[in-house]
């Protein structure tokens, strides 16, 4: 096993706010982000979806094995088989596989089977998970990694101003059957990355956020 080699930290991010200012700078901008389900047709550009790649790709990763992929849908006919086969699998959801508590907690959010955004808004972008390595390799802490790397694309599209929604239509092997992915890669998130459309309306319980003392403990 070779050494690991370490090189210097030269371009670390020095902001020009002290901490404390620019933590609350860039909260302001999140604390804006809505799941949104009304888009516009807006076009995005394609480059715009490649610097928001390339912040999720930023992430840390379990032993940096980086495991994921974001496949990015714009073509109108898959984006229509994506939102047939959602729709389908949601409908099962609704109709059969939620139970009584799970519909209650969902209905302040006014969601249901019906997911017309997923075809309005310009891009799809549907993020795999890699249970192995192209060449087979080991993964490690793969959900973990990967939640993260989503995270940090969400907040890299609130940054940009574009709108955003985490879509899990359950069960979502349809979509690696639909893109063509193989068998290890397995859907982990399908996010529509969009404008708002002009009279975008969004559920005021997903205002409501935690307030700080039921978020942090200080020990």
């Amino acid at each position: 096993m070779s050494a690991p080699v370490f090189v210097p930290y030269s371009d670390r991010h020095v902001p020009s706010l002290p901490p404390e200012e620019a933590a609350r700078e860039f909260h302001a901008v999140l604390s804006k982000r809505r799941t949104v389900r009304d888009f516009s047709d807006r076009p995005v550009s394609q480059a715009t979806i490649e610097w928001l790649v390339r912040a999720a790709g930023s992430a840390p990763s379990g032993a940096n094995k980086q495991p994921w992929r974001f496949v990015a849908v714009r073509d109108p006919g898959v984006k229509r088989r994506i939102r047939a086969a959602a729709e389908a699998e949601e409908r099962e959801f609704y109709a059969r596989r939620a139970s009584a508590e799970w519909l209650a907690d969902l209905a302040p959010l006014g969601t249901d089977a019906s997911k017309p955004f997923l075809e309005v808004a310009p891009w799809l972008v549907v993020v795999f998970k890699l249970t192995r390595g192209d060449d087979d390799a080991q993964h490690y802490y793969v959900n973990e990694s990967v939640g993260i790397a989503v995270g940090m694309f969400l907040a890299a599209a609130q940054h940009a101003g574009l709108a955003t929604l985490t879509h899990t239509p359950s069960p979502m092997g349809f979509l690696q059957e639909l893109l063509g992915r193989p068998k290890h890669e397995k859907p982990f998130v399908l996010i529509p990355v969009g404008h708002p459309a002009d009279d975008c309306r969004v559920p005021a319980a997903a205002l409501v956020k935690k307030p700080l003392h039921e978020l942090l403990q200080i020990v």
